[in-house]
């Protein structure tokens, strides 16, 4: 061999060793892969690496001190407007999400999501854990760019223990804790995919109420002594927070599961991971001093911790201290991935690529609004204007303290015009169909918005999903009859007594067809045997209740007493009412008694409608 062909082949095969090395600040040859980690209801202060001295959460924040940290990274007051900021990048309102039930919460299907943009790079794409945009195709996650789905899809889940869970369209019982299982679903989606890149959404349940952990972790928890104390200390409830803690370190223990598989499978230096939560904490609770909980858009209640590592990319112990959030979280993992975004309505939120991969020389001022039930709160790196129009230097006043609106009126004049013009922006298309107005007044109050009615019907029967559930959240109880609780999410319709009563939704049914009707349904045995009917646009089923069927309430569930307006559970049997001919159209769907033999008809959780042909 000539000395030049030899001198050849060794650069050859050093530029072939260097080309599989992921150099810091150098765009791996493969896609990274990503997982998203979303907490429910946990606040800022409820981490290790924030400065919690109870809670133990080294998984999470290995995530931040071996990637990035986000100081300000500001999210909504409540769940489901988060998850549509983070899948869309824009302001939640601007995609119909308004609430968190009676489809309030549901993310209108002409918006696209960080799963289409990733699916449409070729991603594998997979979902596991509480979704809350939307139940009913094309609202349903797998229509909404992920290829698999393990979950539930309300906002709310009665069930932590042994839960009913949905699986890509059908609904399965299962064994265990849920965030246990949700998690072992993730790490199987990872497996199945570690040869390709995938994306992997992991919104977990806790710690979201009820207050429901495995008897190992609360063991650790309870009698300890709380060293640290809620803003409003006389408001804290210690056992709520002593639970809620207990399911962080729950929740802790499988983010490590998850980091240490990827570890395994060689998978953890091109991953880009993940880690925030949905709004403030749900109880009052140690939160850093700052003002509000879950609800409120002061700092409290809308400041969320958000860790991103890349050991690829992201340089260890990264601190972002402009101010960020979830509207930013689209823009920033395509840049990061160089994945195209699907759509084209403006986005809301910043590429922060820059700020992590350090490339960033300046950053410009900018602000993050937040808005829950009209009212409206904005933040500038230094300034927090409220709903009331009250001023903080949040640099100085964390906690809202002192409001300085009349020593700086400029700020204040500038911020209210600038909140004034966001809402004729954000609620344009709100503002023609308004019903009612919650008005300053000269007492203080705060600034509200408008109230519109959601009158978007449930979407009933596509072909490429063809069951629709229809639960008792999402329908309407006339007569007697009511639901189990006032929180609607994890509820069913109780109290059905007579042929006066009657259950309703507003559908619409995209094809005509044969459709088999389900009922979950439980019934005093001595009550068995009413007669009922359902009906939509003329067409009729009618069948029997029977056999009775009459569990008791689930005591497997709950660690502290359910706060009041969450029902106790029971286990739901189908009732096959069997099958009618419905056409194409909206209207209402009934669902009422011809004749009650007993005292009661049934309770009802869910109508299930599934298209046969």
């Amino acid at each position: 061999m000539k000395t030049s062909d030899f001198h050849r082949l060794i650069v050859t095969a050093i530029l072939t060793t260097i080309g599989t090395i992921a150099l810091p600040g150098a765009q791996p040859a493969r896609p990274p892969n990503v997982v998203v980690f979303l907490a429910d209801d946990a606040g800022w202060g409820d981490y290790s690496i924030n400065g919690n001295q109870t809670v133990r959460t080294p998984n999470i924040d290995s995530i931040g001190l071996g990637g990035a940290r986000f100081d300000r990274f500001f999210v909504c007051a409540v769940c489901a407007p988060t998850r549509a900021e983070f899948l869309t990048g824009r302001y939640h309102s601007r995609g119909g999400v308004r609430g968190v039930s009676t489809g309030l919460e549901r993310l209108n299907t002409d918006e696209k999501t960080v799963a289409d943009a990733f699916k449409a790079a070729g991603y594998a794409t997979g979902a596991f854990g509480k979704w809350h945009n939307g139940s009913q195709w094309p609202y349903h996650p797998q229509a909404r760019g992920f290829d698999e789905y393990y979950g539930y899809t309300a906002g709310h889940w009665g069930e932590y223990f042994d839960p009913p869970i949905e699986h890509n369209g059908r609904m399965i019982r299962e064994k265990g804790y849920i965030v246990d299982l949700c998690t072992e679903r993730a790490i199987g989606f990872i497996e199945k995919n570690r040869s390709k890149p995938f994306l992997c959404y992991v919104p977990f349940t806790t710690p979201h109420s009820p207050w429901s952990v495995p008897e190992k972790y609360w063991d650790r928890f309870k009698g300890r002594a709380l060293s640290q104390q809620a803003t409003e200390a006389d408001q804290e409830v210690p056992d709520q927070t002593r639970c809620a803690l207990a399911m962080l370190e729950n929740q802790d223990e499988n983010v490590g599961r998850v980091l240490r598989r990827l570890d395994e499978l060689g998978l953890r230096e091109n991953t880009i991971v993940l880690y925030f939560s949905d709004n403030g904490p749900n109880s009052w609770r140690w939160n850093g001093g700052m003002k509000g909980r879950k609800g409120s858009v002061d700092e409290g209640g809308i400041r969320s911790p958000a860790m991103v590592s890349w050991p690829a990319r992201i340089k260890p112990g990264t601190v972002v201290k402009d101010i960020s959030g979830a509207i930013d979280l689209l823009p920033t993992l395509t840049a990061l991935a160089g994945v195209q975004r699907v759509g084209a309505k403006p986005l809301d939120g910043s590429d922060l690529s820059p700020l992590l991969l350090g490339t960033a020389a300046s950053w410009p001022e900018r602000m993050i609004f937040s808005h829950q039930n009209g009212l409206v709160s904005v933040r500038t790196p230094r300034y927090r204007l409220d709903p009331r129009g009250a001023l903080f230097d949040m640099s100085e006043d964390p906690g809202q303290t002192k409001d300085i609106a009349a020593a700086q009126p400029a700020v204040a004049a500038r911020l209210e015009k600038a909140v004034a013009a966001w809402r004729l922006d954000v609620f344009r298309a709100e503002i023609a169909g308004k019903v009612g107005e919650v008005r300053n007044n000269k007492k203080g109050k705060a600034r509200g918005g408008f109230v519109v009615p959601d009158d978007r019907p449930y979407p009933v029967g596509y072909r490429e999903f063809p069951w629709t559930p229809l639960p008792a959240r999402d329908g309407i109880p006339h007569g007697s009859v009511k639901r189990s609780s006032g929180a609607p999410n994890s509820s069913y319709f109780v109290n059905w007594r007579t042929t006066e009563d009657r259950i309703t939704w507003d559908i619409e049914v995209a094809t005509a067809g044969t459709y088999e009707v389900v009922i979950d349904y439980t019934c005093p045995v001595p009550d068995a045997g009413s007669q009922i009917e359902l009906s939509f646009r003329g067409a009729k089923l009618s069948g029997k209740v029977a056999p009775g069927w009459d569990p008791p309430l689930n005591t497997n569930q709950d660690t502290l007493p359910r706060p009041d307006g969450e029902s106790q559970m029971k286990e739901f049997r189908p009732l096959n009412l069997g099958t009618v001919q419905l056409e194409k159209g909206r209207g209402e769907l009934a669902l009422r008694a011809l004749q009650v033999p007993g005292k009661a008809v049934m309770d009802v959780r869910r109508v299930n409608l599934t298209l046969r042909n």
